[in-house]
């Protein structure tokens, strides 16, 4: 009897574990057949302008995952409440593969469009799978018709390589807007980073750039570290989500109103004849009593890039108040200059369209240049070796221009009157 018990007992437990095994096994093919791929979280979120400022905000992100859906989503205010809601606006982008060296990244870009002017919304972007969205973040939009004061910032060639490289960036951008909090836009003069084919670059550069790359829009100006040879300016544009107005098949060259200035942007690496006739064009359709230009490599700087001429005899003709340069790595600014004469004072404000300011920021990276011999054009002409940023305030009539280095004390400063 005994025996009997024994042997019905290791039965038992045979097919005990035997049935364990089976289920073990039946769990594991269904998970096979069922697996699904982990959620790819959104990085490296910037906010651009592609539309009036007042109506619609523009964004990219990137994702390990090329063939994740591009979503965002967005409310009225400045707290996130529930997602499910009917205030909640939902709309579709796209999404790109970027092979660059054989690393492979999905790069996001979506637009919300037709919203509420002067209005803070609270965003957040994704993939529209549950767990796959971005920390919420907010933005304002612009007033509608607004020609009261306001201020932008500008720096250039934040350029690194490591991750320290890029809290040098991080530190001038908080600076800047610990002193102009309400900033409501960042011009970036290109190189962006030391080398465009280098993802981790860019992700130190976004990551340093947070919160305001989020929130503020990062309006970007090719330099001639963000372009390769085999893919142009795609490292760059891919990153962002710019207008569609510019040249035909030329990225990085596009333009954009905010308040009473129009900003036309041109990259200096490619096709800069197609440019020199679409910069015409523009500048003769604006009707902003501002006009800026923004390019990388000066046309006045610590030296001068002789294969724009044209684009100068443009903004001479078209009575541009300020150029935005990068580059040299150095801080530069010229004499009001017309037809390649000195038209003005340096300690005086420019008045009546007398001249074009050009500056070159210094700047906002690791890298500093030697400074270059003393140009007739120069007004102000030094290298502190120290970060730097420029805020500029348009208030009515007039244009004020304040650079900084990255701890807050003043360098320089001019005005510009209408």
């Amino acid at each position: 009897m005994a025996r009997r018990l024994k042997r019905l007992r290791m039965m038992l437990q045979t097919v005990t574990i035997a049935v364990v095994i089976l289920a073990l096994l039946a769990l594991l093919f269904f998970l096979q057949q069922h697996r699904t791929s982990p959620v790819s979280l959104p990085y490296s979120v910037v906010t651009t302008f592609k539309d009036n400022p007042a109506e619609a905000r523009a964004f990219a992100w990137s994702t390990d995952d090329s063939e994740a859906a591009s979503v965002v989503q967005l409310m009225p205010g400045s707290e996130a409440s529930a997602w499910n809601t009917d205030v909640v606006l939902t709309f579709q982008g796209q999404t790109t593969l970027l092979e660059i060296n054989g690393n492979k990244i999905g790069t996001h870009k979506a637009e919300a469009t037709g919203l509420m002017p002067s209005t803070t919304y609270t965003y957040r972007v994704g993939s529209g799978e549950a767990q796959s969205w971005s920390v919420p973040a907010q933005f304002t939009t612009a007033a509608l018709d607004d020609t009261s004061s306001f201020t932008f910032l500008n720096l250039a060639d934040s350029q690194g390589v490591t991750e320290p490289d890029f809290k040098l960036w991080g530190n001038t951008l908080n600076k800047a807007f610990e002193l102009y909090p309400n900033a409501r836009f960042v011009i970036h003069n290109g190189d962006f980073t030391e080398n465009a084919d280098d993802p981790d670059g860019w992700r130190y550069l976004f990551e340093q750039a947070m919160p305001w790359a989020a929130s503020i829009p990062i309006m970007p100006v090719v330099g001639n570290n963000d372009v390769l040879k085999k893919q142009g300016s795609t490292p760059l544009t891919a990153r962002f989500n710019l207008p569609d107005n510019g040249v035909n098949g030329v990225a990085g060259s596009y333009s954009f109103d905010y308040g009473t200035v129009h900003v036309a942007v041109l990259n200096t690496e490619e096709e800069i004849s197609a440019q020199t006739n679409w910069l015409d064009a523009d500048l003769a359709a604006t009707k902003q009593p501002w006009l800026v230009v923004a390019i990388h490599r000066p046309l006045y700087g610590g030296n001068t890039y002789k294969k724009i001429k044209e684009w100068g005899e443009i903004i001479d003709r078209y009575k541009v108040d300020l150029v935005l340069q990068g580059h040299n790595h150095e801080y530069s600014r010229s004499y009001p200059l017309r037809d390649n004469k000195v038209t003005g004072a340096a300690d005086k404000p420019v008045k009546d369209h007398v001249g074009t300011v050009y500056v070159v920021t210094n700047t906002s990276g690791p890298k500093f240049n030697e400074k270059k011999e003393d140009q007739f054009y120069h007004a102000v002409h030094f290298q502190n070796d120290k970060q730097m940023f420029a805020a500029i305030t348009i208030d009515g009539d007039t244009l004020t221009y304040t650079a900084f280095t990255s701890d807050g004390s003043q360098m320089d400063n001019f005005t510009v009157q209408h």
